[in-house]
């Protein structure tokens, strides 16, 4: 991935004053949900991170030193992404590209942030983890606030004074996005016709496909994961409910 390529050669600028600069290897981290739901995430960080510390290697390493790599599987759960974040620190890694989920990436800088470890998030959208975290946060990715503004105003126009539904996961990342892209609904005149939350997990969703589809919906915006948005648009189908 070449936002993964970008955080090693942050790296590589970073850390050249470490107290791991005498060591043969550097071994540094990526961290994410290699299994679970968004696993397919978890596969795209650990082959960009891979790919990533070969290229690096091939061209001379940094300073001399070859990189190692480590994988933390926090399967998008915070309790245990900080446990991730403990394993890491405890083998001495000054720095991680992860994690994927804003769930994860929150709790875990704090660890990080205490340990001196550098810390790039190329997917963690909310706003919270770089404006309330501490000197070590960053992030490669468009924030929930930006994003938001987008999607608010691509809604409001394409689909101005019809029926829409904005729906989250109530996680970190889903609940952020959703209501960015709300609050930019709204303020470009439009109503949101449902605003509901869901359960990241559930297989049934025909409680809240009912609703929608009682409300007419024409559009529905979904700040969440794509297994969940998956299942939620089958059974969208499955009841009727052609809402784009």
């Amino acid at each position: 991935m070449k936002i993964l390529s970008l955080a090693a050669i942050a790296l590589a600028a970073g850390l050249a004053v470490t107290t791991a600069a005498r060591a043969e290897d550097l071994t540094i981290a990526t961290a994410g949900p290699m299994t679970g739901p968004n696993a397919a995430f978890g596969a795209q960080l650990k082959l960009g991170a891979e790919q990533a510390v070969a290229d690096i290697n091939a061209a001379g390493g940094v300073n001399g030193m070859m990189l190692k790599l480590e994988i933390g599987d926090d399967a998008c759960d915070p309790k245990q992404a900080v446990a991730v974040a403990n394993q890491l620190v405890s083998k001495g890694i000054k720095f991680v590209a992860g994690h994927f989920c804003s769930g994860s990436s929150i709790p875990a800088s704090a660890i990080y942030k205490d340990e001196g470890v550098l810390q790039i998030t190329p997917s963690s959208t909310n706003p919270k983890f770089t404006d309330e975290g501490g000197w070590n946060v960053h992030r490669v990715c468009g924030r929930d606030d930006a994003q938001g503004e987008v999607a608010g105003a691509f809604l409001a126009k394409k689909f101005a004074g019809k029926k829409v539904a904005i729906l989250d996961d109530k996680s970190p990342y889903g609940q952020g996005l959703a209501n960015e892209t709300d609050k930019n609904f709204v303020k470009a005149g439009q109503k949101v016709e449902v605003r509901d939350s869901f359960t990241a997990g559930e297989k049934d969703f025909g409680a809240l496909v009912s609703k929608l589809k009682a409300a007419n919906v024409e559009a529905v915006y979904i700040g969440g994961y794509h297994a969940d948005i998956g299942l939620i648009t089958r059974q969208m189908r499955e009841q009727g409910v052609k809402a784009q």
